[in-house]
C-alpha cells in the first residue's frame, strides 16, 4: 500500500492462525487493517478466552474506522473492551483476559514511526539487517524472574510457570500496553505472534523462515507449519509484515559515482546517501 509519507512507502502484510493439535477452540484472534495490525491470545474458561479476544480486536477495528490511532485511543478502545468482555456471563471466570500485541504506523509527525503496543506474552519481532530482535517484553512471571536475576534465558525456555503472565485486558485487569517506537526502514519486517509460536518455534527459526521466504504469506504459512509439526501445543497466530521504501535506498550507479568522486577527491567528502 502506497502511503503519503515524502516517500512512497509500500507494506505488504498476511496474517494466520490456527487451533494447533491440543486445544479444541481457538481463543486468538488478529487484526490487520492498516495502519494497525494486532495479535489477541485469549485465556480464561471454556470460550472465555474467545470472547476477550474477539472483543478486543472488535473495539480496535471499530477504532481504526473511525480515525487516526493513537495510544489514546487504543486505550479507549481497550478500557470498551474490557466492559465487553464483563458483559458476557461465560467470562465470570477470574482469569479471563486476552494478550493485546501489535504495531501500527503513526502518522501524526512530520516524518511516521512505527509504535509497537504489548500487554500480555504475545510478542513483536523486528527482522532488519539480517538480525532478528525482539521489540516487546514479555508480562510474565517468567520474565520477571530473568529480568531480576533468578532465571536465566536458557532455564527461562522451559519453565513450568511460562505460561503465567502479569498483565492482560480483562475484566480485572488495566488496558495500558507499553509502547516503543521505531523509524520506519527500507526492507524491514515484522513478525507479531501468539507464544504458540514462539513455545514451539526459536527466534532462529523464526529469522530462517523469514530467510527463506520473502512473500508475507509464504513465511506465515511456514512458520505455522513448523510450529504444528514440533507440537502444536497452543493456538498459533502470525501476522508478517513487509516494509518497502524505495526512496532510502541508493541507486547502484550513483553509489559507483559517489565511491569514484570520493577516492579521487583530495577533501575526503562524505558519501552521499
Amino acid at each position: 500500500m502506497a502511503l503519503p509519507t515524502g516517500r512512497d512507502a509500500v507494506l505488504t502484510w498476511a496474517g494466520v492462525t490456527d487451533r494447533g493439535r491440543k486445544r479444541e477452540i481457538n481463543q486468538d484472534a488478529l487484526l490487520t487493517v492498516f495502519p494497525l495490525f494486532v495479535v489477541a491470545d485469549g485465556m480464561g474458561g471454556h470460550i472465555g478466552g474467545e470472547i476477550a479476544s474477539a472483543s478486543a480486536i472488535d473495539r480496535l477495528q471499530r477504532m481504526v474506522g473511525k480515525g487516526a490511532v493513537s495510544p489514546q485511543a487504543i486505550e479507549r478502545a481497550l478500557v470498551k473492551a474490557v466492559r465487553d468482555i464483563g458483559d458476557h456471563p461465560e467470562t465470570t471466570d477470574e482469569g479471563t483476559g486476552t494478550t493485546v500485541t501489535g504495531v501500527y504506523l503513526d502518522l501524526t509527525a512530520e516524518e511516521p514511526t512505527w509504535v509497537a503496543l504489548n500487554i500480555g506474552d504475545s510478542r513483536v519481532y523486528l527482522a532488519r539487517d539480517d538480525a532478528l530482535a525482539q521489540v516487546t517484553t514479555d508480562h510474565s512471571l517468567v520474565q520477571e524472574l530473568v529480568a531480576s536475576g533468578r532465571l536465566s534465558p536458557e532455564e527461562a525456555e522451559n519453565h513450568p510457570y511460562g505460561n503465567v503472565i502479569t498483565r492482560a485486558v480483562g475484566p480485572s485487569e488495566g488496558a495500558v500496553p507499553d509502547y516503543v517506537r521505531l523509524e520506519v526502514r527500507d526492507g524491514d519486517r515484522f513478525v507479531i505472534c501468539s507464544d504458540g509460536l514462539t513455545k514451539e518455534l526459536t527466534d532462529y527459526g523464526i529469522l530462517h523462515f523469514l530467510r527463506l521466504h520473502a512473500d508475507p504469506a509464504a513465511a506465515a504459512d511456514a512458520m505455522l507449519e513448523a510450529a504444528l509439526e514440533n507440537g502444536g501445543r497452543d493456538n498459533v497466530t502470525i501476522v508478517v509484515l513487509n516494509v518497502e521504501v524505495p526512496g532510502q535506498r541508493a541507486e547502484p550507479a550513483e553509489t559507483e559515482r559517489d565511491a569514484a568522486a570520493s577516492a579521487e577527491s583530495s577533501t575526503g567528502a562524505e558519501p552521499t546517501e
